[in-house]
């Protein structure tokens, strides 16, 4: 496995980013993972690991990087107020700027393959990679999120509003409890998707919280559900890259 930690340049900053990728039989389909609200961090390094060793070229960036090149919250209510002015200062254009600038790079990489690209994105970042799918549609043909938040909400850029225009697929995994993303949105995004022409797939994932994806998020991880995550995310990239 080859790895780098690089510094991309973007209208609003150095995007610091983690790439990693397999050594040999490149060049390999470009896949951004987009992280959760506690940020990049190496459990997330481990999970882009785990994307790279099956044959891709991943890029893990820093989202909060226009505040904070390095921030990791700690357990006090104090930094989880901060951790949330993070994530609420981020929209789903300003993700879709940065996924653009990635992938801008990617195509200048030998390491990465020209062509069709994937996203992964993780609570937070649900909605971005939905978001995606539609409207970087050229390039992501596959987009999956996981317990993601605000896939359907009333405001004016709410991923689900564009769902009809989305050229590739896009897979939605959800927490069977989760206040983030209750299951009337689930439930009313699922009628609403079923409206439009997307290919796409709602699953649920019983016995499951927010989180049980990451293996350190204690009292929450789900190993046999993660490992579910893990064979859907595998079969929408093969099959749509």
């Amino acid at each position: 496995m080859l790895e780098r930690e690089l510094d991309i340049p973007t209208s609003a900053g150095l995007m610091n980013t983690f790439i990693c990728h397999p050594e040999t039989k490149g060049p390999h389909p470009a896949i951004i993972f987009l992280m959760d609200a506690p940020g990049k961090r190496e459990e997330l390094h481990d999970m882009a690991r785990r994307i790279a060793s099956v044959g891709y070229y991943v890029m893990l960036p820093n989202l909060y990087y226009r505040r904070s090149r390095d921030w990791l919250p700690g357990n006090t209510a104090e930094n989880h107020k901060l951790m949330f002015s993070h994530m609420n200062s981020l929209s789903n254009d300003m993700v879709i700027n940065d996924m653009k600038v990635l992938l801008d790079f990617s195509d200048e990489d030998p390491y990465a393959r020209n062509g069709p690209s994937g996203c992964v994105g993780y609570c937070m970042s649900g909605p971005f990679a939905f978001a995606a799918a539609s409207v970087l549609g050229h390039t992501i043909k596959a987009a999956a999120s996981f317990h993601g938040i605000r896939l359907m909400t009333e405001q004016s850029d709410s991923p689900h509003l564009s769902a009809d225009k989305i050229p590739g697929e896009v897979y939605i995994g959800c927490a069977e409890t989760d206040e983030w993303a209750p299951a009337e949105m689930i439930e009313n995004l699922e009628q609403h998707m079923q409206a439009t022409s997307a290919s796409y797939r709602i699953e649920w994932y019983p016995g499951t919280q927010h989180g049980f994806v990451f293996p350190q998020r204690e009292g929450k991880y789900n190993k046999a559900a993660a490992e579910r995550h893990w064979e859907r995310l595998f079969d929408l990239f093969k099959r749509r890259l």
